[in-house]
């Protein structure tokens, strides 16, 4: 009786937190950081120390302590290298030294362990740093409202919640709003280099970069990391509440800044609801965001710290790395790959005008199967196969369309 009383306890808790997720303030953060006023965030930039003073503002307003180099900041500095334009397959040009700092907040219960959940404030400012996909981005403010003002207000809110409640107090809670993610994850290599708490007694950590366009009708929630511990498969299907598709990865190094925290062979987590055709562009938006959708993220991530926080310190496994976009590729196809399709194919969430794949046909929606006489399983093949090509080449492509296949000449 007693363990049943203790189950029910727990699952009223449970429901009583996640029901405290606040979709106002989700909103209300994201709109404030995709304002035009903080200029799209750009890194070692005036609209980025802008930002840094917000989130500082509402991590102090909810009651935590400061875990900084210098109170709630740890500054850092970093050589940016950018593309030669007039030689994009050459070397990289310096661009000189930015100054760039995370904020870092804390939630002290005197525990013996640590968690630690992070999200990048920094995006590409006005288009001067690199990394848009607009044709023209200069003067261009990219708002950046899922990449990733998302994953900061996701980060607030539950540092608001972690804060401000007396179920979950066997761990404590590092919040780090990292800088520098859009130029190298430049910030979360720092931290981890230079950590503001003790890296031996770090639990695991948590990372939510995107996490603001949750589809209505798929629902799926893309999760890497999951290999990097033995359970969290199991803990993660038994946080999933409201029955979101969750799509697994389980390697620890991917594009965000989980990475950094992977390679000190801490178990990681990455959250995402994936890709689409604002990336990188002025049109990433506010009102574009699924609030709700990004509720039920947050929710979820709740459940799951719930679950874990009374159990033993999580066991890292190391993972085989994925070997894509480590090369210099001579071509690009002009593709935006949906990172949450989990069959067969690489799937087309984007289509970038007059690149090979426009002028060839291909369409957001299709399924890349076979690029010349290559099976395109996933994003490691398409990857290996582009890592090949010289400019000029010419490839049969065959897509999948609805229920037809057909065979697109594409010249890179």
């Amino acid at each position: 009786m007693r363990y049943i009383i203790l189950f029910a306890f727990t699952l009223l808790a449970q429901i009583s937190i996640a029901q405290s997720v606040s979709v106002e303030n989700l909103k209300k953060h994201v709109y404030t950081l995709a304002d035009d006023k903080y200029q799209g965030r750009g890194t070692g930039e005036k609209g980025e120390k802008k930002s840094a003073s917000y989130i500082r503002s509402q991590v102090k307003k909810s009651g935590l302590k400061p875990k900084g180099s210098k109170k709630f900041y740890q500054d850092f500095q970093f050589e940016l290298k950018l593309m030669n334009p007039a030689n994009p397959h050459g070397d990289m040009i310096s661009k000189g030294i930015l100054e760039a700092r995370n904020v870092v907040a804390y939630v002290d219960n005197a525990a013996q362990y640590t968690v630690i959940i992070g999200a990048h404030y920094d995006h590409l400012g006005e288009g001067e740093l690199g990394g848009s996909r607009e044709a023209n981005p200069a003067g261009k403010i990219h708002h950046g409202a899922d990449d990733n003002a998302s994953g900061v207000a996701a980060l607030l809110e539950l540092a608001r919640i972690l804060e401000n409640n007396n179920h979950i107090e066997e761990h404590n809670y590092l919040f780090i709003f990292f800088s520098g993610e859009e130029e190298g994850l430049q910030g979360s290599k720092y931290w981890v280099e230079n950590p503001t708490t003790n890296l031996d007694n770090v639990n695991y950590m948590l990372n939510l970069d995107m996490v603001g366009r949750l589809d209505s009708i798929t629902r799926k929630l893309v999760v890497h990391g999951v290999g990097t511990s033995p359970d969290f498969g199991n803990h993660l299907n038994a946080s999933n509440k409201k029955d979101l598709t969750l799509v697994f990865d389980s390697s620890g190094v991917g594009p965000s800044d989980f990475t950094s925290f992977y390679r000190k062979q801490i178990p990681v987590l990455g959250f995402f609801t994936g890709q689409h055709s604002d990336y990188h562009k002025e049109s990433d938006t506010p009102e574009k965001i699924n609030y709700e959708g990004e509720k039920e993220v947050v929710e979820l991530i709740l459940n799951l710290v719930m679950r874990l926080d009374t159990m033993p310190k999580q066991s890292f496994t190391e993972t085989k790395e994925k070997q894509m976009g480590r090369s210099r590729f001579k071509v690009s196809m002009g593709i935006m790959p949906d990172y949450t399709h989990s069959g067969i194919g690489v799937k087309v969430d984007g289509v970038t005008d007059d690149k090979p794949a426009s002028k060839a046909g291909i369409k957001a929606g299709d399924i890349i199967v076979k690029m010349g006489d290559d099976e395109i399983t996933d994003m490691g093949a398409y990857m290996r196969v582009l890592a090949k090509l010289e400019k000029g080449t010419t490839l049969q492509v065959q897509v999948k369309r609805g229920e037809e296949e057909l065979i697109l000449p594409v010249t890179f």
